[in-house]
This record gives C-alpha cells, sequence and structure tokens, in this order.
C-alpha cells in the first residue's frame, strides 16, 4: 500500500486520556527495504539506553513509520481472523530473551474491544482499514469512576502512541478488515486493566 505521506500523522496519548498531534521529523527515505531484524535491533538498543517512556516512544515512533513505508512484507503478513473470532493475531517476532510484543493484529469489520489499558507503553500503526480510538481515564476522589475524555479515528499510514496507564478501546470502522502493527513494551500485568463501563470496575487481565 502506497500512504500519502503528507497526510500521515502522528498521535500521543497520556495516562489521562489526552491526546497530542506532534510534528513528525524530515524524514529520509530509502529505495531500499528496511529490514524486521535491523528494526528490531535498533529498536532494542533505544530501549537499552532510554528510560523515560515519552523519550522512547518519541525515539521508536520514526522507525516505526520507516517500517511501515518501506517494509513492504509487513503489509501482507497477517493472518485473517477465521470462525467465531472477530480479531487475529500473529506475533511478527518471539525470543525469551527480546524484551518487547511485535506483532499484526487484524480486526473484522465493525468490531468493538474492550475498555483497557496495557500496563505498557505501545504504539500502534495502522496499515490499512480504518480505526476508532475511544479515550478513557479514571476520576473522582479516588479514581472509582470512568469518564470518557474523546475519541480519534485512524486512517492508514497513522501512528498513535499511548502511555503505560492510558485507557482506550478500540472499534473497526468501514466494511474491510482493519489491519495494524503493534508494539508493546515489557508489560506490568499486575496493573493491566480492563475496565467495565457501567460499574466502572477494573480487573486484570
Amino acid at each position: 500500500m502506497l500512504y500519502d505521506r503528507d497526510q500521515l500523522r502522528n498521535y500521543l496519548v497520556n495516562d489521562d486520556g489526552l491526546i497530542e498531534e506532534y510534528q513528525r521529523q524530515k524524514e529520509q527515505y530509502s529505495e531500499h527495504s528496511y529490514r524486521l531484524y535491523r528494526f528490531l535491533t535498533e529498536l532494542e538498543d533505544i530501549v537499552n539506553s532510554v528510560t523515560d517512556e515519552l523519550a522512547i516512544i518519541r525515539r521508536v515512533i520514526p522507525k516505526i513509520r520507516k517500517l511501515l513505508t518501506e517494509c513492504y512484507w509487513l503489509q501482507s503478513d497477517y493472518i485473517q481472523p477465521s470462525g467465531k473470532v472477530n480479531c487475529a493475531v500473529k506475533p511478527l517476532y518471539e525470543d525469551l530473551d527480546y524484551p518487547l510484543t511485535i506483532q499484526n493484529v487484524v480486526w473484522l469489520p465493525q468490531q468493538v474491544s474492550s475498555i483497557h489499558n496495557h500496563g505498557t507503553w505501545g504504539i500502534v500503526g495502522v496499515i490499512s482499514g480504518q480505526e476508532k480510538n475511544k479515550l478513557w481515564r479514571r476520576c473522582g476522589e479516588s479514581g472509582e469512576k470512568l469518564e470518557l475524555v474523546g475519541e480519534k479515528v485512524l486512517f492508514p499510514g497513522d501512528i498513535i502512541a499511548f502511555t503505560s496507564n492510558a485507557i482506550h478501546s478500540i472499534e473497526s470502522l468501514g466494511d474491510e478488515p482493519t489491519i495494524t502493527f503493534n508494539l508493546y513494551g515489557v508489560t506490568d500485568f499486575a496493573n493491566r486493566y480492563e475496565y467495565n463501563p457501567i460499574t466502572h470496575q477494573a480487573k486484570n487481565f
């Protein structure tokens, strides 16, 4: 897929569900494919040298942008959901010593996820289709309430990043499956939650 590079957007969602669009760096594109092994190595170097998650996110997003635009096999390396499953996940790299999660995810049209955080920073790039992100936050004196803050519709080539406690839910729009590239840091499972929009209760998943 060829993206309109002038229309691509980067977004960042913080722990309060607030979203900001920030200026992309001027990118240098190559005629050569950006290999996954190179991306993995550069990614590991960043994570090993930077501790602040916002700094990690801002350094990794240009790498994902390069991957989306120059790694052509990525756009077809996924699995379709089958049977009663509405979503399919294909890991792109698995190694017990590699700390990050890297996968392609396919949602069938008109599917909606649970409301959740990830217990780690995460970055999602839309390969094809459209994805609506609803953004939430905890509120009240002790954070006992769940409040909808806003929403953002993403298009092919858009990238959205989340801090560890950012809460969102997603919906795949349109008549075609939504395919995304998903990258997550090291998950803190004790602080990864699903939220019930009726009772406002949180549970680990």
